[in-house]
């Protein structure tokens, strides 16, 4: 891997070779650097301007000229590891952006005296970071990071002793090995329905003939509207005289016509009719008062 850093290292070297990086927010107010010296490459004028960084202070008027330098001297280290992800949906630009806040870390970290070049420290922060960052939005719904960070252990743990026993761990058997409640585990391996989530519109399985889901979901039921209307007229109900509240339970409830209702209470089909009409707008008013 040293040797494809390094390879991709020098692609800064036009950048630096006459001047050193300014970005543009500095142009009106930071001085060109004097040009450097033929032959000297990026691995070198990296290694002195952190030598020049180690001695300065954030309070220092050249340290963010120093710094940003750096940043921009190693984007190189950035989009090699951004290719390793290129076959991601995430934008590629998306993917140096992350990897570029983890070069900021690296070379805010980085300590020359170690002896260890930086493009072997900044890797491990950069392709971190760019790890992170698939971690915590590859997830259809977000879960708590400690739920995402049990899900990886079950699924190492469930592995590991797949091949051992011979077969698929049980709950209690996971849990012992990583040391955690059999609620935690159950826990852990239901998040996993949270990773990715299906179209409403995806083509369905060879074994499930009945259509896209979105022509499987529940309908809205009609009767659901008369729920509420009923069960906000039971106390209208309940206060009117017992020969109105039978004429109503059978005309709406028993489907009977006035002149069966006459029939069954004893009356003419007229009587039925006024009755009916008086209760009705009793009711009305009373759900009207409520409202």
């Amino acid at each position: 891997m040293s040797e494809a850093l390094v390879h991709e290292a020098h692609s800064a070297d036009d950048a630096l070779v006459h001047g050193a990086v300014v970005l543009p927010a500095q142009r009106a107010t930071v001085p060109a650097a004097a040009p450097v010296e033929d032959g000297l490459d990026t691995r070198t004028l990296s290694r002195s301007l952190f030598l020049r960084f180690a001695e300065l202070t954030p309070e220092h008027p050249d340290y963010a000229y120093v710094r940003n330098t750096l940043i921009e001297l190693n984007l190189p280290l950035v989009r090699y590891a951004a290719a390793r992800f290129r076959s991601r949906n995430e934008p590629m630009e998306d993917i140096v952006q992350v990897g570029t806040i983890g070069l900021i870390k690296a070379i805010d970290r980085f300590d020359h005296d170690r002896g260890v070049e930086f493009p072997t420290f900044a890797m491990p922060t950069i392709i971190g970071e760019i790890k992170r960052f698939f971690r915590d939005t590859s997830w259809s719904v977000r879960v708590p990071r400690r739920l995402q960070e049990l899900r990886l252990a079950l699924t190492k743990a469930g592995d590991d002793l797949s091949q051992r026993l011979d077969r698929s761990p049980t709950v209690p058997e996971l849990a012992e090995c990583l040391g955690v409640s059999e609620e935690e585990v159950v826990e852990g391996l239901a998040v996993g329905n949270a990773y990715t989530a299906s179209s409403l519109d995806s083509t369905p399985s060879e074994e499930d003939g009945d259509g896209p889901l979105a022509e499987r979901l529940g309908y809205e039921d009609a009767a659901m509207e008369g729920v509420e209307y009923r069960e906000a007229l039971k106390p209208l109900l309940a206060r009117l005289p017992a020969r109105e509240r039978r004429i109503i339970m059978l005309r709406f409830f028993g489907n009977m016509t006035q002149s069966q209702i006459g029939e069954e209470i004893g009356i003419s089909q007229m009587h039925v009719s006024r009755l009916l009409t008086r209760t009705l707008a009793t009711l009305r008013e009373g759900l009207i008062a409520e409202g």
